[in-house]
């Protein structure tokens, strides 16, 4: 899918054709923009690199901070004043955080630094950024895990030059600025500076080396040259006393003069970063860059190549390539590199955060990469050893506590889903003092104390959290943990009114009860129950997603209160544009109604995803909702925590999956073209390796053995998966001992 990719997608606010049906009675309060960059970026890797701007939230781009409705802009064309490294993948909310090492090529005098320059022409493939100035300037850059290459092509100046800013960080709004505590830089030798910065409390240690060795090079402060210095160092840095301060190489340029410049990266200082830059760029500052390009390239190429979908449509090819793109390039796994502790191993940052990723972007991981997933879980258990907390979200920052307030206990739900699996490289009874330890703080102390905690959301999550660590107490035998969880597991009924089968009234994170009622939980059986059986449950989910509702406006620029207070009134599917009832949908397979289940991720796969700068609904979110589009066309849906796939309509006539290694292959028949306000098509029929399947799910194992699924298609609902539901399962239930799985 590597040739499908359009990194560009999302950069802009939405801009998608007007919908039509079921998807035109969706409502959309959060921030209408997917919030991605275009900048150069490597598998899971460390670093990224990109124009800045200072726009909200990754630097790249030209809007202000957005909460609602359509994005306020801060710039009205795309400029840049320089190109830094590490940004946000989609996300919200985010006033701050990374845009370090502000590269700046100029041709005119230092006191210009600062200022913006128009992008007048960009290109951007995976592993590969580039831009043009007004000034002139071309830049290319690429990047490896923990390296980047930059190159420039200047046109003929007597004094060009590039400037490294070591003292910004953070985003040109206001607050939003990332002051370094302490900073330290020194020339090295001719070509050749390293450094280290201590930002949000972590320390990002530099080793910067340039090709044009016979160009000046000088450190400056307060934009004014130092020359002859060679070292500056800062042990105290306030807001007010800070003065931007960095390192520059400057010289004269012929027409075309090529000059590159390579970083190496490390968290656990400037002998590391060496080490990472030599390692992944070579020995020689010479010609790095198209060595990096082409190996980072072709790393790209083997991970968007575990997938392939058949169409006949090169921007729905566009489409799906660029989630699975997007899908991949968080969290940021950095190996050896935890600033924080001094023993080597995994190690993990950029989960921003959870609740953005847990429904489905770590399902995806696990399926085509397991290996990544083992890896990020034993990070995510050292973060736990060493600072207290299973992070709900992760940053290079101190404090596995951010983001709590969000949601509870969801690494629960990824470790379960590992050990049902049965991967190895996890010591999971290690996993599970963690697991059971973090049940028992902040909101975990009034759930146990009375049986339900505010915000109720959290009450969901910690009755599920128990359900899925018993999954691990019983693959190391502890039953008496298993027994004491059940009890514990069906607290999740103290979050629910019976009186109205939907949640409590409560204060909720982003939505409403009515987007968190409809979750996925582990007894959906006794879920349906409770709202009056499945005839009264498909009612409600109806209401919820419009059925024979009129068509909704979207929020505008700067929504008041009044149009805000009236939308949230709508109770209504957000389409996508937040994370709470992203599987939502789903929850009628749990009714017998597959019928329903066809029709809103018909209508969402085709009409909330396109093609061009503005062809995502949301926030991306660090790939958790490309993911979602990945899973959704496919036909599959994952039941994070539960080991479990639901099956749906496929929206390719077949689709070709890596998993782990395994080939699986789903292949239709009766497949008719989906197109936009279309009707939906409807599973007859569903065969695994040739065996007729009645039920409409697949287990992890299953999925992920690989196989060949045949789905058989037609116009009109039909009897399949309305007698069989998917499984439901009031106490936590294990199989000891776990079928394994090798990774390749």
């Amino acid at each position: 899918m590597f040739d499908h990719v359009d990194p560009f997608i999302g950069t802009d606010a939405t801009d998608l054709p007007a919908p039509s049906g079921l998807a035109a009675t969706w409502w959309s309060p959060k921030p209408q923009v997917g919030n991605t960059h275009p900048g150069a970026t490597y598998p899971f890797g460390m670093v990224s690199a990109c124009a800045y701007s200072g726009a909200y939230p990754t630097g790249y781009g030209r809007y202000d901070l957005s909460t609602e409705g359509l994005p306020p802009v801060l710039h009205d064309r795309l400029v840049a004043s320089g190109f830094t490294h590490f940004q946000q993948s989609g996300t919200g909310a985010i006033r701050k955080y990374y845009n370090y090492f502000r590269v700046t090529p100029m041709i005119s005098p230092l006191d210009d630094l600062g200022r913006t320059w128009e992008i007048v022409d960009e290109e951007a493939q995976p592993g590969y950024y580039a831009a043009t100035l007004s000034s002139g300037i071309r830049v290319e850059i690429t990047v490896g895990p923990k390296s980047a290459v930059h190159r420039y092509t200047f046109p003929a100046h007597h004094d060009a030059r590039l400037v490294i800013d070591f003292s910004l960080g953070g985003l040109d709004i206001p607050y939003g600025r990332t002051i370094p505590l302490r900073a330290h830089l020194g020339s090295v030798s001719p070509g050749c500076a390293e450094g280290e910065i201590v930002v949000e409390g972590a320390p990002l240690a530099v080793r910067v080396e340039c090709d044009a060795q016979q160009w000046r090079q000088m450190l400056w402060y307060d934009r004014r040259l130092m020359p002859g210095g060679t070292r500056l160092d800062f042990d105290r840095i306030r807001p007010t006393t800070l003065r931007p301060f960095g390192l520059m190489w400057a010289g004269p340029t012929e027409p075309g003069q090529v000059v590159e410049l390579r970083f190496g990266f490390s968290l656990r200082g400037v002998e590391q970063a060496t080490q990472n830059l030599e390692r992944e760029c070579g020995p020689d500052p010479r010609r790095s860059f198209e060595r990096r390009r082409a190996t980072t390239q072709s790393v790209w190429r083997e991970h968007l190549g575990k997938m392939q979908v058949d169409t006949p449509s090169p921007d729905k090819a566009t489409v799906f390539g660029t989630a699975l793109y997007h899908s991949l390039v968080k969290p940021c796994l950095a190996p050896d590199e935890s600033p924080f502790w001094p023993t080597p191993g995994p190690f993990a940052f950029d989960l921003s955060t959870m609740w953005d990723i847990y429904r489905t972007h770590l399902p995806l991981m696990t399926a085509l990469f397991p290996e990544r997933s083992v890896e990020l879980a034993n990070a995510l258990l050292q973060i736990a050893e060493e600072e207290g907390n299973l992070p709900i979200g992760y940053r290079m920052a101190r404090g596995a506590d951010r983001f709590s307030r969000q949601a509870s206990a969801l690494a629960h739900t990824f470790l379960a889903d590992l050990c049902a699996l049965g991967l190895p490289g996890v010591d999971w009874d290690w996993a599970l003092v963690h697991m059971h330890d973090d049940l028992r703080r902040t909101y975990g102390e009034e759930f146990l104390l009375h049986g339900r905690t505010h915000p109720v959301s959290h009450t969901l999550d910690l009755a599920f959290g128990y359900w899925c660590t018993a999954i691990v107490a019983g693959r190391v035998g502890d039953l008496a943990l298993v027994d004491q969880f059940g009890p514990l597991a069906a607290r999740w009924r103290n979050a629910y009114d019976p009186d109205t089968g939907l949640l409590v009234d409560s204060t909720y994170y982003e939505g409403g009860r009515w987007n968190y009622s409809f979750r996925l939980m582990h007894d959906m059986a006794s879920r349906i129950a409770l709202a009056g059986g499945d005839d009264a449950f498909t009612t409600m989910l109806d209401r919820f997603f419009g059925f024979g509702a009129d068509p909704v406006k979207q929020p505008g620029l700067h929504p008041d209160v009044t149009e805000m207070a009236a939308g949230y009134a709508l109770n209504r599917f957000e389409g996508l544009n937040n994370e709470p009832d992203m599987e939502a949908p789903w929850a009628y397979m749990y009714a017998g109604r597959p019928d329903r289940t066809a029709q809103v991720v018909h209508d969402a796969v085709q009409q909330q995803f396109g093609t061009g700068r503005g062809g995502l609904p949301g926030n991306d979110d660090s790939g958790g909702l490309s993911s979602w589009y990945v899973w959704a066309s496919l036909g599959l849906f994952p039941v994070a925590g539960q080991n479990l796939y639901l099956l749906n309509t496929p929206a390719w006539r077949e689709a070709r999956i890596d998993v782990g290694g395994r080939p699986l292959t789903v292949e239709t028949t009766g497949f008719v073209e989906p197109e936009p306000g279309g009707p939906p098509q409807h599973v007859q029929s569903v065969h695994l390796d040739g065996v007729p399947l009645d039920r409409p799910f697949l287990t992890g194992g299953e999925l992920h053995a690989g196989g060949r699924l045949l789905i058989g298609l037609g116009p009109e609902p039909s009897a399949w998966g309305t007698r069989h539901r998917p499984p439901s399962a009031p106490a936590p239930h294990v199989d000891v001992p776990l079928p394994r799985l090798t990774l390749p």
